[in-house]
């Protein structure tokens, strides 16, 4: 039996690794083949079941936006700076050498 499309999006956050972010619209992107699901991805990570397991605080807004988390956006910052990732205003600082591609 085949995945759904949430268990499809939490396998993908998985793959993303320490120290880097992806966009919602990238994971919508490897899915689709188009950014126009990444608000259907944004829903699907909102609803995580296991946010610190399935890293969902490693996806980001496509302008650098830290964006939301279930556990708090203080702890989204908190869990990216621990992982060495800078954050400036809500913003992922050097966001293009942060960004984590699925294809590459």
């Amino acid at each position: 039996m085949g995945e759904n499309f949430q268990d499809t999006v939490l396998n993908l956050v998985k793959r993303i690794p320490a120290g880097k972010v992806t966009t919602y619209g990238e994971i919508a992107r490897e899915i689709t083949g188009s950014v126009r699901a990444a608000r259907a991805v944004a829903r699907a990570v909102a609803r995580n079941p296991y946010p610190i397991a399935i890293p969902c605080h490693r996806v980001v807004r496509s302008d650098g936006d830290v964006g939301g988390y279930s556990l708090g956006v203080e702890k989204k910052i908190k869990l990216l700076k621990a992982e060495g990732i800078e954050i400036k205003r809500r913003k992922v600082a050097n966001f293009e050498q942060t960004l984590f591609f699925f294809n590459f």
